[in-house]
């Protein structure tokens, strides 16, 4: 009978603070992010200058730049960015990247009492939204943007917060008494998609909307936050525990590993060990079997943990994080500042540009067709200074043959050892195996557990250094 009305109080608290932590992430101010118009703007790989007309490709602009941010110009002769004057180009393409956030109401999580990750499962929507880019560049490219994403204005950031108050005492009620949400619908963007487009567009459409629904918050989604906690168990993780960018890295690899959908069979993931990526490590994993006889390679998706400095972000660093943001085939960075987890995908300045998660959304089930998209594209950048970075991070990168492999190694390599004031670069690639340096485990051998023992060891060591997420 004791453990009977332990179990009770411990429900009644878990439903208490499922409903502080939705009403908490569902109240959103309204603030205004201000860019410079003397100043280009990276997103991504792209580079948006809005005092410019018109639209072209700009290499000497774009070294011009290099050269007067610690970088040798002569490093990056290949790199060509694209350059466009539109601010609205710049929102359309900002707002078309995949936003994913916390959200209430979905199906409990196995284990627990959890229907909400509202307050501990930000760096896994961060990671999401990472992996969500890299799957947008295979499938999409880096050019495509949502047709619709302009529909998205501001005129629904403000309607948010009236949204939220009709919110609150429902979620609060709902939360407490174990009852579904009544959910309250926008009226903005109802009905058939009646767009009058080519096989191409439809074929995006389609792809759009798939990619998406592999992040639905549901058991059967491949990267739903159901996949991802039932992974991280494996590293003693559970639902509601706090999740570092390093332990997200290796996550997010076992979850593209174990995908079963026919059309992700293409990719793979690969994670730095010790901040070195092994070159013929990353090759063979390129090369492994594709099935049914294929003979293509796989494309690659290069997770690297690093810190950018012990207690604080050492500043040298800055000018690297410039420099990687700026490559077009960057998928972004898992980072944020002390206590919060953000999702960087671009610069201005002495600013990061970033997609926030800590916004609770109610749960949309994307198995139905033509589920709604907006809440999953977020309307309006923010920004941070580089100063409230937090050091610990995982910056990504998406190759998509071993030849776009070895071209982006061999540049980043230069850009590493551009931009490094210190004795030893953020990470390096270095040619060979990792078991010719004395690594114990292959990363191509099966194993049972989710990580190696030497996984767990490093992974313990980031744990420990890394910031506190809420």
């Amino acid at each position: 009978m004791e453990a009977t009305g332990t179990d009770e109080v411990e429900k009644i608290k878990s439903k208490f603070m499922s409903a502080w932590h939705n009403m908490k992430y569902s109240w959103v101010l309204k603030t205004k992010t201000y860019f410079s118009r003397n100043s280009p703007v990276f997103l991504l790989g792209k580079c948006y200058h809005f005092k410019t007309d018109g639209r072209y490709k700009a290499l000497n602009s774009f070294q011009s730049y290099l050269a007067g941010h610690a970088f040798n110009g002569s490093n990056f002769d290949k790199i060509t960015v694209e350059i466009s004057g539109n601010v609205e180009e710049f929102r359309k393409d900002f707002i078309s990247r995949i936003w994913l956030t916390y959200r209430e109401e979905f199906p409990q999580i196995k284990g627990s009492a959890l229907t909400t990750d509202c307050g501990w499962g930000c760096t896994l929507r961060t990671g999401q939204m990472l992996l969500a880019q890299g799957l947008m560049l295979h499938f999409l490219g880096r050019a495509w943007v949502w047709p619709e994403a302009l529909d998205i204005d501001n005129s629904e950031a403000e309607s948010w917060t009236a949204h939220t108050v009709k919110k609150l005492t429902a979620s609060f009620e709902a939360s407490l008494t174990a009852e579904r949400e009544p959910k309250i619908l926008s009226n903005h963007h109802r009905g058939t998609f009646q767009r009058n487009c080519d096989d191409s567009e439809r074929r995006n459409e389609v792809y759009h909307r798939k990619i998406i629904s592999w992040f639905g918050d549901s058991p059967l989604a491949a990267f739903g936050l159901h996949q991802l906690i039932e992974y991280g168990k494996k590293s003693g993780k559970i639902a509601g525990d706090w999740y570092g960018p390093a332990v997200v890295a290796h996550i997010l690899r076992k979850a593209v590993e174990e995908a079963r959908d026919p059309e992700l069979q293409g990719l793979t993931v690969y994670v730095a060990q010790d901040c070195t990526v092994y070159i013929s490590d990353v090759i063979d994993r390129q090369c492994s079997a594709l099935g049914s006889g294929k003979a293509d390679t796989k494309a690659v998706i290069i997770l690297v943990p690093v810190r950018l400095g012990g207690e604080r972000t050492n500043m040298d660093y800055i000018e690297f994080v410039k420099g990687i943001l700026s490559l077009e085939y960057c998928v972004g960075i898992i980072g944020g500042k002390p206590k919060q987890s953000y999702y960087f995908n671009g610069f201005q300045d002495d600013s990061l540009i970033y997609m926030d998660p800590h916004y609770c959304q109610s749960f949309v089930d994307v198995s139905i067709k033509d589920f709604p998209l907006e809440s999953f594209h977020c309307p309006s950048p923010k920004k941070m200074s580089f100063k409230k970075m937090d050091p610990s991070c995982t910056i990504g990168f998406y190759c998509r043959t071993v030849q776009d492999f070895e071209k982006a190694s061999e540049e980043i390599t230069k850009m590493l050892k551009s931009s490094s004031k210190e004795k030893y670069p953020l990470f390096t690639f270095v040619k060979g195996h990792s078991k010719d340096y004395d690594f114990a485990s292959s990363p191509l051998r099966e194993e049972n557990a989710l990580f190696s023992e030497d996984e767990k060891k490093r992974l313990k060591r980031f744990s420990t250094e890394e910031f506190v997420l809420l």
